[in-house]
């Protein structure tokens, strides 16, 4: 039987559910939010609320936004002939952070994970395939973490986009085998994608 743990509790609760934060950041965390102007508790309510309810992936890349297409996409400066697929929004975000990508981009929402359930119909591989055959593209570069599960989406990739007559590639190995890019910082992946190799 389910006790009431109170607004309190909950609170804490949903917060460990977070990651990186256990019991004790989420009970500190909850303390300051209680502590300070009660207006903060109410924007950051607000903000949380507008994100569950507005943002949608993008149409034509899927990274997160709240508009029909997100800022990449809507720029007409960026070159749609070169193709950066990568993993998640955040990895999106991370090469933007780097600021030397002209490109667009791909987010696959994943990797390729079969204990996990994770296997190609639930990535977006096909939306891919699709927006390198209406033509104009002349590149993609495949960014994917390089860990098992990043090459083997990578593989499954290039494997998919035999025959489209682009060029695919990968990014260089100045990132640590077996790592994620959350931990590369901006020379790196700058490194990575100026010595990036055919696939």
């Amino acid at each position: 039987m389910n006790e009431d743990k109170g607004a309190i509790g909950r609170l804490i609760e949903e917060f460990t559910k977070l990651p990186g934060i256990g019991p004790k950041s989420a009970e500190r965390i909850a303390h300051f939010l209680l502590a300070g102007d009660r207006r903060n508790s109410l924007l950051l309510a607000d903000a949380l609320r507008a994100v569950a309810e507005q943002v949608r992936p993008c149409r034509i890349c899927f990274n997160l936004t709240d508009l029909d297409l997100c800022d990449v996409c809507s720029n007409p400066r960026r070159d749609s002939a070169t193709i950066c697929v990568v993993e998640s929004s955040r990895d999106l975000s991370i090469f933007e952070r780097a600021g030397n990508f002209r490109g667009r981009y791909h987010v696959l929402g994943g990797r390729l994970a079969p204990l996990d359930n994770m296997g190609p119909d639930q990535l977006k591989f096909h939306a891919l395939l699709k927006r390198v055959q209406a033509g104009g593209v002349k590149e993609v570069i495949l960014a994917t973490s390089p860990t098992m599960e990043g090459d083997g989406t990578a593989l499954f990739a290039s494997t998919m986009l035999t025959g489209t007559n682009v060029l695919v590639t990968r990014l260089a190995r100045g990132l640590p085998s077996g790592s994620s890019l959350e931990i590369a910082n901006s020379q790196m992946l700058a490194d990575a994608l100026d010595g990036r190799q055919a696939f």
